[in-house]
């Protein structure tokens, strides 16, 4: 059986959107330096200076390859402890304390970074690239490259 008289959607509000979406980036920006201040703690606690984290996507997934430790001039491991951070949902005005394990919390901060800076970036063609949290300078950077395949047409008539 069918229904002939389906509900019809409500109509998409452009300005509503932008209203959450403005919203949602002056909360993602109000919780940042906490994170990044209750990570590099932990970090710095357990003698490590840099971490790299490799991520890669394509064909509508993407995933955090490899998380590389290093104190000094040599590798280290991530710590065991755990860390409180901050989180928050899209269109959603509640922030959320979750304790992560350090290794967690840093794949959550790189996840959030990607989606804030490069949203989409695991679709069709991907993109990769790697973080850098680099302990002293308590800065996080992002080496960002993005896969384009391309074509070009050309017709001639003589």
């Amino acid at each position: 059986m069918s229904d002939n008289n389906p509900t019809p959607s409500p109509a998409f509000d452009a300005n509503d959107f932008l209203e959450k979406d403005r919203a949602f980036t002056v909360l993602s920006d109000s919780i940042r330096p906490a994170n990044k201040t209750a990570l590099f703690d932990a970090l710095a606690a357990a003698g490590i200076t840099s971490v790299l984290v490799h991520f890669d996507g394509s064909g509508d997934s993407g995933q955090i390859e490899d998380v590389d430790a290093t104190a000094g001039d040599q590798p280290a491991e991530i710590p065991n402890g755990n860390i409180e951070i901050a989180q928050i949902r899209w269109g959603d005005a509640n922030i959320e304390r979750t304790t992560l394990s350090v290794r967690d919390a840093i794949e959550s901060l790189a996840y959030d970074f990607l989606e804030q800076t490069h949203g989409g970036w695991e679709n069709n063609e991907g993109a990769y690239g790697e973080f850098t949290f680099d302990v002293a300078q308590r800065t996080i950077t992002l080496d960002y490259n993005e896969r384009v395949e391309t074509s070009e047409y050309s017709q001639h008539m003589f």
